[in-house]
């Protein structure tokens, strides 16, 4: 593998890296004081964003960042279900063994949720494939949860399917809950550079492995979205080590991509 050849400890541009690795760039502090809010005061919000743009690793700061004697986190991504289904798995997710009949766990969620100490955040990745139903029962939890004062917020997450989904009149009452909206976009050509270098930075590797052309156009290839930038900058570190390269230079990111496309 590469990273002999780079000198680096572990692979710098992996899926899920350390927490302590992910760049908190401009993005995710905009991100950051918008779910600050959403903690302290709103009952709902969402986070956009293309697939890969990082949506998962500003869950997993957020997840990181609140005061666990304050809030509890129940997180679900299991959502193409059914609606039953989606309802049995947030009592799981509350520590409960779910009970048959949707009246029955509609009950016990909220039973949950009133013998709980802390604040609860359920915390719903992948939300723009949850099926409408279950988005209502959703507005169904939140409403009984704001009705009765219980300690429950919903963090949806979801490609931009999402926004169109709950522009559906039937999920108005939904949509007028969600006090904080957080879209992500793909990173300038400026900030792909950084990334690059932070991420080998972290690797144990020095900054100079990728030149600065090289780095121009992996952000022109990915689109600055950064799971396409990890795994051209992964391909190209392969291609160099099989050619006993110490640098990744502009002709080497274009053979790779010729490669990467087949």
């Amino acid at each position: 593998m590469f990273l002999s050849q780079f000198n680096m400890t572990n692979h710098p541009f992996c899926e899920k890296p350390p927490i302590d690795w992910i760049l908190n760039d401009d993005r995710f502090d905009r991100a950051a004081a918008r779910l600050s809010f959403f903690q302290e005061q709103g009952d709902v919000a969402m986070i956009l964003g293309q697939t890969g743009i990082g949506k998962s690793s500003l869950i997993r700061m957020f997840k990181q960042s609140i005061q666990k004697n304050r809030y509890r986190i129940a997180y679900l991504h299991l959502t193409h279900v059914s609606p039953g289904a989606f309802l049995r798995l947030i009592v799981t997710k509350l520590g409960e063994t779910p009970k048959l009949g949707k009246d029955r766990l509609f009950l016990q969620i909220i039973d949950r949720l009133q013998k709980n100490e802390t604040q609860t955040i359920l915390v719903i990745d992948e939300a723009h494939l949850v099926p409408s139903q279950s988005l209502i029962d959703l507005r169904l939890l939140i409403s009984s949860a704001s009705e009765n004062r219980l300690p429950f917020k919903i963090l949806l997450s979801g490609q931009e399917g999402l926004a169109s989904l709950l522009n559906r009149s039937k999920h108005t009452d939904l949509q007028h809950r969600i006090c904080v909206r957080c879209r992500l976009h793909a990173l300038s050509k400026s900030q792909t550079s950084i990334y690059i270098d932070h991420r080998l930075q972290c690797s144990g590797a020095g900054q100079n492995v990728f030149d600065s052309e090289a780095k121009n156009l992996i952000h022109d290839y990915s689109g600055g979205v950064p799971r396409q930038i990890n795994n051209i900058a992964t391909a190209c570190l392969i291609n160099a080590d099989s050619k006993n390269f110490k640098t990744v230079n502009e002709q080497l990111v274009n053979e790779t991509m010729t490669e990467f496309r087949l």
